[in-house]
């Protein structure tokens, strides 16, 4: 996933069909879930869909399971 560089302190971006592409998904998956409130938050500017890239690896943090092991351990 290509992102563009930090200027002046801001989040770096990337766009819907960049995102897409990187997690394996089809465009159409990610407008559904910006319609269902499920994927990550996403700016709209213009015509144009944009993530924040922290935003993108919170989202994938939080939806990080568990393997049956670490929870065997933990237990």
């Amino acid at each position: 996933m290509e992102t563009n560089t930090r200027i002046d302190g801001l989040d770096p971006m990337v766009g819907i069909e960049e995102l897409a592409a990187y997690l394996g998904l089809p465009v159409k998956t990610l407008y559904k879930w910006r319609q269902d409130g499920t994927g990550p938050d996403s700016v709209r500017i213009g015509r144009h869909v944009r993530y924040f890239v922290s935003d993108v690896s919170e989202w994938l943090q939080d939806k990080r399971e568990c393997s049956a092991r670490r929870v065997e351990v933990g237990h």
